[in-house]
């Protein structure tokens, strides 16, 4: 074999290697892989959420230690450990008082998101009513929910509505205000390169502003998911037949107080669970927008 033939053998399977994907890479331009970038994502959740955790554990033994130390009565402030026991012990019970609140929370929270996105729409496309509505939106924010939420009950009864109707009272305004606000921050020379192309006010809302406005929509139904879970227990606490909050309402007239901080603790994971939810949504409806915030955090 002449040398030549050698040389040009070696350079052309160095091409063919050349062109072989590395393993977790695509083969345009070198760009990690599904594999890669699921890994990288477990990786950021997982130092993100090991801080909190930590600092759950820290306060956790903290209290476990002044109840054991101090010799503290279960009545007036019961252990973790109690607290667990005893909730595992009732979790029947507490389990059929968390349906109807989660009922009253979706229910309440889908009928927030309906109406608050059509009054955003609105008050995007006019600015009479945008003028008109949107002090009123402010000024709602100032009636107390505490008033408010026995007059449903004298009003309604102790049946479903009353509860629904406090859960969209508490989360319509983040819904509504974090849409609108995500219009307004949509960049005029993207609608007016639509414009100068001849496209129509609804093809510049569809293509323009509606995407615009998704990160701040879904920054309002996180904040408006915790609250409706609040919501619907407060509403329960002032007067329900079932539910967390009439369930903590009872066990603590029966000096019951490590039941009542595992309803808490059933309610904390329920808004905690709830919000992990949206921001799942909000991943898979605009991943775009994940991918950007990553893009200029690594800037």
């Amino acid at each position: 074999m002449a040398l030549s033939d050698l040389d040009i053998g070696t350079a052309d399977r160095a091409d063919e290697l050349a062109e072989v994907p590395r393993a977790g890479m695509t083969p345009d331009s070198g760009r990690p892989g599904w594999a890669a970038r699921a890994a990288a994502g477990i990786g950021r959740t997982i130092s993100a959420a090991l801080p909190p955790l930590l600092l759950i554990v820290a306060l956790v033994g903290l209290w476990q230690w002044y109840v054991v130390a101090n010799d503290v009565r279960p009545t007036t402030l019961p252990s973790p450990g109690r607290v667990v026991t005893e909730g595992w012990r009732f979790r029947s019970l507490i389990w059929e008082n968390t349906v109807p609140t989660l009922k009253e929370t979706f229910i309440g929270f889908s009928l927030s998101v309906m109406i608050g996105s059509i009054f955003a729409v609105v008050i995007d496309f006019s600015k009479p009513i945008r003028r008109a509505l949107y002090p009123v939106l402010v000024a709602s924010q100032t009636l107390p929910i505490i008033a408010i939420a026995p007059l449903m009950i004298i009003w309604f009864g102790f049946g479903l509505l009353p509860k629904i109707i406090v859960v969209v009272l508490v989360t319509f305004f983040p819904i509504t205000i974090g849409l609108i606000d995500g219009f307004r921050s949509t960049e005029a020379e993207a609608m007016n390169l639509l414009g100068s192309m001849g496209a129509s006010r609804f093809e510049v809302f569809r293509y323009v502003r509606l995407p615009s406005a998704l990160p701040s929509f879904f920054s309002g139904l996180r904040i408006g998911i915790t609250y409706a879970v609040v919501g619907a227990v407060f509403a329960e606490y002032v007067g329900a037949k079932k539910g967390l909050g009439i369930f903590m309402l009872l066990q603590k007239n029966s000096f019951r107080t490590d039941l009542v901080l595992a309803a808490v603790f059933v309610t904390a994971l329920v808004s905690v669970s709830l919000f992990a939810l949206v921001s799942v949504i909000q991943r898979l409806t605009i991943p775009w927008y994940a991918a950007s915030r990553r893009h200029e955090q690594n800037a």
